[in-house]
């Protein structure tokens, strides 16, 4: 059944790059066909977030940040007759239409409602008498007290799940189990080397240690984040700044190379080290963006006679359907343990401390309660 919107949502709106928000009123669009509205209630901020905020990831302001969320349904468009309100749920960045070509071959994570289009339009911002058309970063646009969404990313919450858990799911859980699970295919008895320890890379350490891997090496030059990685199970610490981390993975690995390695960092450099540290015929995971316009250098004899896999992860190169359910019941049940993940909750008021706090790696996770 449809309802009618009509509704204002406090947000916190990027008007310009690398300025303060805008936080303030914005009106929401009705929701057309196949979408709803989706009151708020958790959403993480990661390091898409910080990146878009400084223009590097291609977004136009005005522009809601913020690619994934919980809330509870509030308004349905046409069509949308399996979600009532009130209904618990999680909003994903990735989409799955299940009619483009990509989702038809079974790679949802490409979908053509993601990555063929721009962020859509869901909002009206009106300030000293002008209007302006507001978009929602990843077609979701979670720093707001509402959301205006597709049903194709929307999937209901199971009630043993709290919000405070749920929350982490769409980006940085699915991401780096997506890593460990379905791409690299980790076995028990290999060696994983993690690269990066953000929320990814600390989800990926556990991953790992779900998987069975018998040595995790956990890399990177923040001394608090490789201390919350053994507590995840890493059974080897390097730090990143100092000495060569591709040489420190191969002594640990007899000097072969670990058998999979999963790069969370974000710059270039890190991706060469990733493919570096790696044995030969060994899988390489690449996850980090450090900008749309980024490109790697790679040795070609690495690629070639040494037979490397390297595979991008797009969202863990999950199927949503699918994979969601299994990483929620992962969360609910405590083998996922989410205890050191999240930093401190904001205010939206709060967002340009969060921004800051992000930059500066204080935070693993911050979320904004709107």
């Amino acid at each position: 059944m449809s309802t009618r919107a009509g509704l204002t949502a406090r947000a916190a709106v990027l008007t310009e790059f690398e300025s303060p928000f805008h936080v303030g009123q914005i009106e929401l669009r009705e929701p057309a066909a196949g979408q709803l509205v989706v009151r708020t209630t958790e959403a993480p901020f990661c390091s898409t977030d910080w990146m878009g905020w400084r223009g590097m990831r291609r977004k136009t302001p005005p522009v809601v940040l913020g690619h994934t969320a919980v809330g509870v349904v509030e308004h349905t468009g046409p069509g949308v007759d399996d979600l009532a309100p009130g209904t618990r749920v999680l909003v994903a960045g990735t989409p799955q239409c299940g009619a483009c070509f990509y989702c038809g071959i079974g790679r949802p994570d490409q979908c053509s409602v993601l990555l063929d289009g721009s962020d859509p339009v869901v909002a009206d911002l009106t300030v000293r008498g002008e209007t302006h058309e507001v978009r929602a970063a990843g077609r979701v646009g979670a720093y707001a007290e509402r959301m205006l969404v597709e049903r194709i990313q929307v999937h209901p919450l199971p009630d043993d799940l709290p919000d405070s858990l749920a929350c982490l799911l769409g980006c940085g859980v699915s991401t780096a189990l997506g890593a460990v699970f379905t791409i690299a295919e980790v076995q028990p008895g290999q060696s994983v080397a993690v690269l990066g320890l953000g929320h990814l890379g600390l989800w990926a350490v556990q991953g790992a240690r779900l998987a069975g891997a018998s040595r995790i090496i956990a890399i990177d030059g923040h001394p608090s984040r490789r201390s919350i990685a053994a507590s995840l199970g890493a059974t080897d610490l390097i730090d990143a700044h100092r000495g060569d981390p591709v040489a420190a993975v191969q002594a640990l690995t007899s000097g072969r190379g670990a058998d999979v390695v999963i790069e969370a960092a974000g710059p270039a450099i890190a991706s060469r080290q990733a493919v570096l540290m790696a044995r030969r015929a060994g899988t390489v995971v690449l996850t980090g963006v450090a900008h749309s316009a980024t490109e790697v250098e790679l040795p070609q004899l690495q690629l070639t006679v040494h037979g490397k896999r390297v595979v991008g992860c797009q969202n863990g190169q999950i199927t949503p359907s699918v994979d969601l359910p299994r990483w929620m019941a992962m969360l609910a049940s405590g083998e996922l343990d989410a205890t050191p993940f999240v930093t401190r909750r904001y205010g939206l008021d709060e967002i340009d401390t969060v921004v800051r706090r992000s930059l500066a790696l204080d935070d693993i996770t911050g979320v904004l309660v709107p």
